[in-house]
């Protein structure tokens, strides 16, 4: 269990630092392109996932701070629960990590700092952080983990 809730929280520590550093370096909107599809930027996002519920006047920040609390409490005891299947408990512990980061965010600043930002000519992927990424990279394992025999 202890090496599952390590993993979380350098999943946290990557995100807050990596936020910080962009904080600190992006005034608000600020682009920065690297490439010719991926530029990296400073967004607040108020919402959700693609900015669900951004403008619904700050009662969704209460919203998704509780699903996020709820949401870890499952997750920790699956981990217990489960502690021999190793897949099963990155991918949990990769979003528990992602739950976090944007959930400290959420209380400290009332919002989640976004800046990956990825583009092809005028299509545009809304800009995430390593947060999001960990919690997509530990859906995908959870979904790997689904599809392995079972016996």
């Amino acid at each position: 269990m202890l090496k599952w809730l390590s993993l979380s929280a350098v999943v946290v520590a990557l995100d807050l630092y990596s936020k910080h550093l962009v904080t600190k370096a992006f005034e608000y909107a600020e682009h920065l392109p690297v490439t010719t599809f991926f530029d990296l930027v400073r967004y607040h996002n108020e919402g959700a996932a693609f900015s669900f519920l951004a403008g619904a006047g700050g009662w969704q920040r209460v919203f998704f701070s509780v699903i996020a609390l709820i949401a870890s409490v499952i997750i920790i005891r699956l981990m217990k629960l489960h502690p021999q299947k190793s897949l099963f408990c990155v991918g949990l512990a990769l979003i528990l990590g992602g739950a976090l980061g944007n959930l400290y965010d959420r209380l400290t600043l009332g919002y989640v700092v976004d800046f990956l930002f990825f583009h092809y000519q005028e299509y545009y992927w809304p800009a995430f952080n390593v947060a999001d990424s960990a919690i997509c990279v530990g859906v995908a394992l959870l979904i790997l983990d689904s599809f392995r025999n079972k016996t």
